[in-house]
């Protein structure tokens, strides 16, 4: 006797809701459709691929009737026609009264378009910046609720939850720090570049939150600086977790490993995006 197993991932056709500013550098999509009733997740720092139409185009390229060919059959596509392709991570979702999932948030950082950028905006921030109602995109996201895409998996007896992240790690890190029980022990750096993108995060936590103002132009020296400067409770089974900038995240977590001790399987790492390489560069290189 065989049993079913339903596929992780599927495709989820999607229209922008509403928006939000959160600051200078960051910009929420609330997004729905009736596609979102089989969109399960569980994960609080929960990955996505957000495919997004070029300018003048009603909604996005993707040859998703390619059935498991569509990847190849997309990247065949003309470049002015093949739908934009980044990664993100889950902010919120909402259910409705029957448990479904009936809305989800995703946080755009706004790369090139803040007051003293000095970076040109790529197509995700242009699109983010000017997205409104009735904006259709298209989703690969989790069809089951426990899947790969899921990184922060702290053990049952972590006795100290340790998080660093930058601008494009903040919207996960916000989720995993406001869903963290009462009584876990809890220590927060976050990196955003202005002032005005510092947000007022709640939790049951017993947490300390630090947020580090600064464009990230003094590169990861400054970053690891703080960190070793800084003193973390006693624990004796700490859990790491640090993402963004792929450079500064491997320094880090030579630091918590090598310096501070801690037992590199309970450090999660995860390199969001690369110094001088656009997404489509990293996925080239593999």
């Amino acid at each position: 006797m065989t049993t079913a197993v339903a596929a992780p991932f599927r495709f989820f056709a999607l229209q922008v809701v509403r928006t939000r500013r959160l600051g200078p550098s960051l910009a929420r999509v609330t997004f729905a459709g009736p596609d979102l009733r089989a969109f399960h997740s569980d994960g609080l720092d929960q990955s996505l691929s957000l495919f997004l139409p070029h300018p003048g185009q009603a909604e996005p390229a993707v040859p998703v009737e390619l059935g498991e060919g569509w990847w190849q059959g997309w990247r065949e596509l003309p470049d002015d026609v093949r739908a934009v392709m980044r990664s993100y991570t889950l902010r919120a979702l909402r259910r409705d009264d029957d448990g479904h999932t009936a809305e989800i948030d995703v946080d755009f950082v706004l790369h090139g378009l803040g007051p003293d950028s000095g970076i040109q905006a790529g197509p995700a921030a242009r699109w983010a910046a000017d997205a409104a109602p009735g904006d259709r995109v298209l989703l690969l996201g989790p069809a089951v609720a426990d899947n790969r895409a899921i990184r922060f998996r702290p053990p049952e007896d972590t006795d100290l939850v340790v998080i660093w992240g930058d601008e494009t790690a903040v919207p996960a890190a916000c989720a995993i720090v406001e869903s963290l029980p009462a009584g876990t022990r809890a220590r927060v750096w976050l990196q955003v570049p202005h002032a005005e993108d510092v947000q007022d995060l709640r939790t049951a936590a017993d947490a300390e939150i630090t947020w580090l103002v600064g464009d990230g132009t003094d590169g990861p020296e400054a970053t690891l600086a703080t960190l070793r400067a800084a003193q973390l409770p006693p624990a004796e089974r700490p859990y790491v977790w640090i993402a963004g900038e792929s450079g500064c995240v491997k320094q880090l977590r030579r630091h918590f490993v090598g310096e501070r001790g801690v037992d590199r399987r309970a450090v999660t790492f995860v390199g969001y995006w690369r110094r001088g390489l656009t997404e489509e560069q990293l996925r080239e290189q593999g």
